[in-house]
């Protein structure tokens, strides 16, 4: 299987691939965001606030979805499972052209979320079928640099979209490059599960299954320690175009701020795809979490006293989103690392509990923007602390790979299951 996969897709094509389905994700969130007020403004929406409930509404639909996803392609194999999900999010972001009213565009945007599961699942599970160790990780990196493209990108198109026409232009252009990657992916993934590991579609299967996640120590706590890095980042997102034109009066030149974080995010992703092989992926994310929670810190005192000018602002959060780049990717490796053999349900639980509980919390902060950085420094220092904890529970209390011996137990005792 392996020798006819590599045939098949090489493995640039493979990374290629696999960041573009992700993107598919980012997409959906981040080309909105110049749109919000615009959205808002044709659907009778006033609360500034309220318009968030666009990209909550995406994120929760992807996150419930993804429990779903999980078990069934595990079942049914990657390829199938994958070709309706997309297809849902097609109809889903061409039907929102017509939404009439918020509310039905929320449900639009809900229903969209659903299809991009399969994607967030899929891609995930297809990486481990193919990938194992700090190999994956490497792998995970690149998809992970490719994939913040997206965000770098997609509000300045959102932005020239909305300079050339009106918002549900936004929906189309979703449509025709989901489209367009379905076309990729039906023509050239080919299949990555064989049959001989196909776990059955019983309850007691599905049962099994989550339960092996759930008690793995190993990787469920790095599965919510990346809950925590999410939600914190969510919660920027979703207030990000408040605090970037509100706050610092940068008006159009928004997309080109949010950019520049987006980049940050990337060339760490890169710089940890070079260096992930040679340190490890237990360094390199404690040390970065350590680095995170300590600039928040910084951060959220210099909120509180009320010096916080626009270019120590966008330094300490360059470092902040540099530092999330190291954590995301290896702490991702790390949860789905002990799991090959519920890789699917794997991805589909932390996903899940990812989005869901990234969106939730991410909601939260974002409601609590009050004119100020105050609530989106809470939000990073307090998320990283958490994180952090997780971090310790993984590793008996250990960092930087001093407890990597427990951990090869742990891994061989999910692969006895």
């Amino acid at each position: 299987m392996s020798d006819h996969f590599t045939r098949v897709l090489s493995r640039p094509e493979f990374i290629a691939l696999m960041a573009a389905l992700m993107a598919l994700n980012a997409l959906a969130i981040d080309v909105m965001l110049p749109a919000l007020p615009y959205m808002g403004e044709a659907l009778g929406v006033t609360s500034e606030n309220e318009r968030q409930f666009v990209i909550t509404s995406y994120m929760i639909g992807m996150g419930v979805a993804q429990l779903a996803f999980g078990p069934l392609t595990d079942r049914f194999g990657r390829r199938a499972p994958l070709l309706v999900g997309m297809g849902l999010y097609i109809v889903a972001a061409i039907a929102a052209i017509f939404a009439p009213t918020f509310g039905a565009l929320l449900v639009l945007r809900f229903v969209q979320g659903m299809g991009a599961a399969s994607v967030r699942v899929i891609s995930t599970a297809v990486i481990r079928d193919r990938y194992e160790g700090r190999a994956m990780a490497e792998v995970m990196s690149l998809v992970f640099m490719v994939f913040m493209a997206i965000p770098i990108i997609a509000p300045g198109i959102g932005q020239v979209i909305l300079l050339l026409g009106e918002w549900h232009n936004i929906f189309i252009f979703m449509g025709l490059l989901a489209a367009a990657f379905w076309l990729w992916t039906y023509i050239r993934l080919p299949e990555t599960l064989p049959i001989a590991s196909r776990r059955p579609l019983s309850l007691k299967a599905v049962v099994d299954g989550f339960v092996i996640v759930f008690t793995n120590r190993v990787a469920f706590s790095y599965g919510l320690a990346g809950t925590f890095l999410f939600g914190a980042l969510f919660g920027f997102i979703s207030s990000s175009q408040q605090i970037y034109v509100d706050i610092y009066g940068l008006g159009v030149y928004f997309p080109v701020a949010f950019a520049g974080m987006a980049g940050l995010m990337g060339v760490s992703s890169f710089t940890n795809s070079k260096i992930v092989s040679r340190f490890g992926m237990r360094r390199l994310s404690h040390g970065a979490m350590l680095v995170f929670t300590g600039v928040s810190a910084i951060w959220l005192a210099l909120a509180l006293i009320g010096f916080l000018p626009l270019w120590l602002f966008f330094s300490l959060l360059a470092i902040i989103m540099f530092s999330f780049g190291w954590s995301a990717s290896n702490m991702n490796s790390l949860s789905m690392e002990p799991l090959g053999a519920v890789a699917g349900t794997a991805a589909a639980v932390f996903g899940f509990i990812q989005t869901v509980g990234g969106a939730l919390i991410g909601g939260y902060v974002g409601q609590m923007f009050n004119g100020t950085t105050i609530p989106a420094a809470t939000g990073y220092f307090t998320m990283g602390v958490l994180a952090l904890i997780c971090i310790l529970v993984a590793e008996n209390g250990k960092l930087f790979g001093v407890g990597e011996q427990n951990s090869h137990a742990d891994m061989s005792h999910a692969g006895a299951h």
